[in-house]
């Protein structure tokens, strides 16, 4: 007989991690967390140093439901030793190094996770009302298990335009960079494409060595500026369950429409990097004219093995870029994984083949089938944000065991999104 399970998590970045985490504690539930890799390894491409995370370390891996988890950043200090370090730091935000090593800790500490567990297929019998997935290792053992829900959390993956030929040896995904950055460093003419935060440190990695090494480094973005994050606190007052709410109520069009105007709220850069970028190149500057060109308002149009065909949208010019390395720092993108295939059906997508993601995270009539961070398109902006992984994760929680776990937080904003009507008599004696 095959292992049975109430649900199986497949996949294993922070968001299914968290999950594994905070379901540890639940006896009364047995999950399994599957992923291919043979370790926890968080964008190790992007792991330069010194670059830290764009959210406080409150929205670690469970503190936002269960401040008192035994998997929380401070108890991962508190047993390495650095709590007091961290404490005499005074900064809520951790370096992305420090990021994965706590998050490395917590995977290796969690018996439900097995890694080198590649899924290749998931099917579904109606007899048992159950989900045949079927996974092998790198040896190429074959597993199987059985389970009452599952967990999607594959991640996005790296996402290139489509002028940009991947086969190219000369052009590399931001993912990557830390793999070819020796290569980069041996070029003559560098151009990194993007406009957010990876794009910006990037380019600050490879301009504070531009004196040591001879080459042309360009920044290009499509975008009208070098925008920063926006991170006011009634702006952070968005990153909640309120706004996930009003935003799942709108029209699809709508929410369609505010995802490409509210990039800056999720994919900007932090302001104190653009300032560190400002204040290295007067640093250059000093010594010289600094062979680096910083480019906006410039959609990629084409690619040849040695040029980027570039144009200015706002005044509707064409350029010619030579280059022989090129960095694509244009983020990641959900795609549907090919072992859903069997079940594909099953579940419910929308006019454009993306998930239509219900309220409670779900893709099926049955609410069994949940997703992590695959809804950008359905729950707005909130979606590949850390703070919210907590509250995403208690709501499927609560859903597997069918009670409230976790207490769910229903209001936490001092704005409304959407205005009740208004005593007209009390706006007009001023008892607002």
């Amino acid at each position: 007989m095959l292992p049975e399970y109430d649900f199986i998590a497949i996949g294993l970045g922070p968001f299914n991690l968290g999950l594994a985490c905070l379901s540890d504690p639940i006896k009364d539930v047995k999950g399994l967390f599957l992923e291919k890799k043979p370790a926890f390894d968080w964008h190790p491409g992007l792991m330069i140093d010194g670059v830290h995370l764009q959210t406080p370390f409150m929205s670690d891996l469970v503190t936002l439901s269960d401040p008192t988890n035994p998997y929380s950043f401070l108890n991962y200090a508190k047993k390495k030793g650095t709590l007091y370090h961290f404490y005499i730091r005074e900064d809520f935000f951790l370096l992305r190094k420090e990021y994965n090593q706590y998050c490395q800790w917590a995977a290796n500490s969690v018996p439900s996770i097995q890694f080198d567990r590649d899924v290749t297929e998931i099917s579904y019998c109606s007899e048992t009302s159950l989900y045949h997935v079927k996974a092998r290792n790198e040896a190429g053992n074959n597993f199987e298990f059985y389970t009452k829900r599952l967990v999607l959390g594959t991640g996005p993956k790296p996402h290139l335009t489509e002028v940009i030929d991947p086969s190219a040896d000369n052009v590399i995904h931001s993912g990557q960079y830390l793999r070819k950055k020796d290569e980069l460093l041996n070029a003559k003419n560098i151009v990194v494409v993007g406009s957010g935060q990876s794009a910006a440190e990037i380019y600050y990695d490879l301009l504070s060595v531009i004196r040591e090494h001879d080459y042309q480094l360009t920044w290009v973005t499509r975008a009208s500026r070098f925008f920063p994050l926006e991170y006011s606190k009634l702006t952070l007052e968005m990153t909640s369950p309120d706004y996930v709410d009003y935003f799942y109520a709108l029209p699809q069009a709508k929410k369609d429409e505010l995802n490409a105007k509210q990039k800056s709220l999720y994919k900007g850069i932090n302001s104190s990097l653009i300032n560190e970028i400002y204040d290295l190149l007067y640093q250059l500057k000093l010594d010289g004219d600094v062979p680096t060109r910083l480019l906006t308002n410039s959609e990629l149009l084409f690619q040849s093995p040695s040029h980027l065909q570039f144009e200015q949208k706002e005044v509707g010019r064409s350029f010619s870029l030579p280059f022989d390395q090129l960095v694509m720092a244009t983020g990641f993108q959900y795609q549907i994984p090919d072992f859903l295939n069997p079940i594909l059906d099953q579940l419910n997508l929308d006019d454009r083949a993306r998930f239509n993601v219900a309220r409670d995270y779900t893709i099926d009539d049955a609410r069994s089938v949940f997703v992590q961070n695959a809804e950008l398109h359905t729950h707005g902006f909130v979606t590949p944000d850390l703070g919210m992984a907590c509250y995403r994760n208690s709501q499927i929680i609560n859903q597997i065991v069918g009670y409230e776990y976790y207490a769910v937080e229903k209001t936490i904003t001092f704005q409304e999104f959407v205005a009740d009507d208004i005593d007209l008599v009390s706006v007009e004696r001023g008892n607002l």
